[in-house]
């Protein structure tokens, strides 16, 4: 049995990032990038104007004659006198002898004239050509999560192509002869399974939108010839339950029946102790206890970093933050504590139905308290850390 810190070590050693495919900008929501992206030209690519108003030769004149029109999408560099000037409209094109443009509110209009009634400052609302971002200056960072902004961005740009980390294919298998589909009519003995969905949607979270659920009954022969099809057609295969010493714990046998390479199994913590971390050929495999609490616990403690970093994140772990915890608390087990929690912009509050086997609680709560193994005694108001996954 391994403590928390060696098995995230473990994990991170482990855990390969993903091959590098190209793909469409339109299509790239959620990956990260797998290279640099540069810019292939100016943007704006010439000077616009920002306003819908007046573009003209800054001076002391007020009143002007208007001798043409400039609409987004048109291209005149027609020249002008000091008392003429142009209506323009927002992103339109600004003629290089014009460089000033005035909101049509501030003017009065009259026939084919107009007059200044709020003189605009030198300059002003027209945006210079390369304002934005410069040809060949950084768009953005390799490693980069792409968002709806960055497809934006990167589209404005004309690029149309980017190389990315590919997503990992997760398969979860979920154990449990007890185990009923939900919605349907729940017999004495059974329980509805959740921590398939849990874990799908957990998932979701970091762009894995794609995943494929296996149930299997609590047999040698299933569990094996499940977990063969999975560690042969998928990238992770998270299993949820089986991990266990108990007479129909049959997970960790059928793992290395078919060539898994045990890593660690079993860490000092609670909850979440049966766990199990292994590898076969590029193909990583987390068992995870059946209790939905410990499942959901480990899976963002440990299963959670190892996607990220699959996926080319840079920052693969839940974040760190401390607050001072809302009552005394004791650790008498020896063992690292993952407490349910919900906490604010100064305190955490410790919430009630710690059992590994008890949602209710873990359905309000916002972060994770963590308790290493070596810490027995902290006082209320003594600042703890807190990892939220919010």
């Amino acid at each position: 049995m391994i403590q928390v810190a060696e098995a995230l070590s473990i994990i991170a050693e482990n855990s390969c990032k993903m091959p590098i495919r190209k793909i469409k900008v339109a299509k790239s929501l959620g990956y990260i990038l797998a290279e640099a992206i540069y810019s292939p030209i100016d943007m704006p690519p010439f000077r616009q104007s920002a306003m819908d108003g007046y573009a003209f030769s800054f001076s002391e004149l007020k009143q002007f004659n208007v001798i043409s029109i400039s609409q987004a999408g048109d291209f005149s560099n027609i020249e002008l006198t000091k008392n003429e000037a142009i209506r323009i409209f927002t992103g339109a094109y600004v003629p290089d002898n014009l460089d000033t443009v005035v909101m049509q509110e501030h003017t009065s209009r009259k026939d084919n004239s107009f007059e200044i009634t709020k003189m605009p400052t030198r300059f002003a609302n027209v945006r210079n050509k390369g304002e934005q971002i410069k040809e060949n200056e950084l768009v953005l960072e390799k490693n980069t999560l792409i968002t709806p902004a960055a497809v934006g961005f990167l589209t404005c740009l004309g690029i149309t192509e980017i190389l990315v980390y590919t997503k990992p294919k997760v398969a979860i298998v979920v154990t449990g002869n007890e185990l009923a589909k939900a919605g349907k009519k729940l017999r004495l003995g059974k329980i509805y399974e959740s921590n398939s969905i849990m874990l799908k949607v957990a998932l979701q979270q970091i762009g894995i939108k794609k995943t494929t659920v296996f149930q299997v009954k609590d047999t040698l022969k299933a569990t094996k010839k499940v977990l063969k099809k999975c560690l042969s057609d998928f990238d992770v295969v998270l299993v949820s339950g089986g991990i266990s010493v108990g007479d129909y714990d049959f997970v960790k046998e059928a793992l290395l029946s078919n060539g898994v390479e045990e890593l660690f199994y079993k860490i000092n913590q609670k909850p979440g102790k049966p766990l199990f971390f292994g590898k076969k050929e590029n193909t990583i495999v987390f068992a995870l206890p059946g209790n939905p609490a410990s499942t959901l616990t480990s899976f963002y403690v440990y299963a959670f970093p190892a996607l990220k970093k699959m996926m080319g994140f840079e920052a693969i772990h839940l974040p760190k933050i401390k607050r001072k915890i809302n009552t005394d608390f004791t650790n008498t087990s020896g063992k690292s504590l993952f407490l349910k929690a919900l906490y604010d912009d100064e305190k955490v509050a410790v919430l009630d139905s710690q059992s590994s086997a008890m949602l209710n609680t873990f359905a309000v709560a916002n972060g994770i308290i963590y308790l290493p193994h070596d810490v027995v005694n902290i006082e209320k108001d003594q600042e703890v850390i807190v990892l939220p996954f919010n």
